[in-house]
């Protein structure tokens, strides 16, 4: 009766198998013929078949990983008595140097098992030969914590065998190998406009590196979402995504490959009338000061102006006013669809979100409250009480405001007091305290007129000196 692996073959007139010319570290290839609890028989041609053991083959599930038909490829681990040749994925310890020497030569992997962690990297035992592989070739990513890979059996290329049989072993090139091949294939499928599904692996201040399964692609800073934030409150490490396809630059020797998330996301100046409802109060962040005015938030991808001229600051910077993150309510004053602007003023006291804002200056003619928002050298900023914004607002000189050149107009309107004022005209805003007094005389003058029965008068001085008499 055969022994060993032989007694699970069949061999024809009792013919000496040919796998006995097999060496260790020999790598061959062949069809799967059976599939059973024990292994995986190999048929390598010329009546010479081979054997894996199921652990060699076994998947996360613990499935052995072949079907029947399919082309397999091994390496000669050992050849027992009967000529049988046991497979591996690699070829395991127990050689002699001249051995190891001959496997870096042809670049045949070995199996060992990581036994000891230090600090320039791992100890491996190759079934009794000890090795070392240090710790940037123990992946194709920085390994920070090695210790998650004790007790494991990898499979290493040998990178030096030194004098006194130190053997210097990498994983990493065994993985750079198999990625090589992987990378090909999922390149070959990668076109522009093509959606893709892959992993975050790694954030920077210009984007985002995603793993599409063996070569990575950047999601540039701009492309990950509308909103413009910066990239890690998109994306995480980690985090699975769908993107976009925009460029692949084989060219290179790298391949470059940009990818879009927001390409996949809905607009949001598409419905921007929902965002930002003209004429009506809506809610935002400030997210930006500048010189010239606060950028808010109005939703994900949209941003409105709020000009420093409607804070009513003045020269004034208008972080003297708000800071950045702070809640704000805003009216949405215009909205420019194609150039993706958007002016906006203050929402007035009280206002609520939704709330529709009239327009900010009264009818021309009119007679409005007003507040002293601020004093210039040579004129006073008047606010029209109930209104935000600078439609609301006017510069009124001395002459209109009663008084002469260089009288002291902080003396006079000091910032807060409330006065009347009469609207001379709309766009741009005009008022006038003096115009009031200067109606009030008109008035008086043509009542006189009209009970004198058109006799002569005088002028209109003339009649107010008498009538003060």
């Amino acid at each position: 009766m055969k022994g060993g692996f032989a007694a699970m073959f069949e061999s024809d007139a009792g013919a000496a198998p040919s796998a006995a010319k097999l060496r260790t570290g020999d790598k061959v290839s062949g069809t799967v013929a059976h599939v059973g609890e024990r292994g995986v028989f190999v048929d390598l041609g010329g009546r010479t078949q081979a054997f894996f053991p199921s652990a060699v083959l076994m998947d996360d599930k613990g499935e052995i990983a072949a079907t029947v038909g399919e082309t397999i490829e091994g390496y000669v681990v050992r050849v027992d008595r009967e000529g049988t040749a046991e497979l591996g994925l690699g070829v395991s310890g127990g050689m002699s140097v001249d051995q190891l020497i001959e496997l870096k030569n042809a670049g045949t992997p070995v199996e060992g098992k990581i036994s000891g962690v230090n600090k320039g990297g791992v100890s491996v035992d190759l079934s009794g030969t000890r090795a070392f592989c240090p710790m940037g070739q123990l992946d194709v990513r920085f390994v920070k914590d090695a210790s998650v890979f004790l007790g494991q059996t990898q499979r290493f290329e040998i990178m030096e065998v030194k004098e006194g049989g130190d053997v210097v072993l990498s994983r990493r090139a065994i993985l750079e190998k198999e990625q090589a091949v992987v990378r090909e294939e999922v390149l070959s499928t990668l076109r522009p406009g093509v959606r893709v599904k892959g992993t975050v692996v790694r954030i920077r201040d210009f984007g985002a590196f995603v793993d599409l399964g063996g070569i990575d692609g950047l999601i540039p800073a701009r492309e990950l979402s509308y909103d413009r934030r910066d990239p890690e409150r998109v994306v995480s490490v980690g985090t699975e995504v769908e993107v976009l396809v925009l460029d692949v630059d084989r060219a290179r020797s790298q391949p470059r490959i940009a990818l879009s998330l927001k390409a996949l996301a809905k607009d949001p100046w598409e419905e921007i009338e929902s965002h930002a409802p003209l004429g009506r109060v809506a809610h935002g962040v400030v997210r930006k000061l500048m010189d010239f005015g606060a950028f808010v938030e109005l939703a994900p991808g949209v941003e409105g102006l709020l000009h420093v001229s409607e804070l009513g600051a003045g020269n004034k910077h208008p972080q003297t006013m708000l800071s950045v993150g702070q809640p704000i309510s805003v009216v949405v004053q215009s909205v420019d669809k194609s150039r993706q602007r958007i002016s906006l003023a203050p929402a007035p006291e009280g206002a609520k979100v939704g709330d529709e804002v009239k327009g900010g200056s009264a009818s021309e003619g009119a007679r409005v409250q007003c507040e002293v928002v601020e004093v210039a050298r040579d004129a006073v900023f008047m606010q029209i009480k109930g209104t935000t914004g600078r439609k609301g607002r006017a510069r009124v000189r001395p002459r209109a405001l009663g008084l002469n050149d260089g009288d002291d107009l902080k003396r006079h309107f000091p910032v807060g007091k409330e006065v009347e004022a009469k609207v001379l005209s709309r766009d741009p805003l005009k008022l006038s305290i003096a115009a009031i007094a200067e109606d009030e005389e008109r008035a008086v003058y043509e009542g006189y007129k009209k009970a004198s029965g058109g006799q002569k008068m005088g002028s209109l001085g003339d009649l107010l000196a008498n009538l003060k008499k």
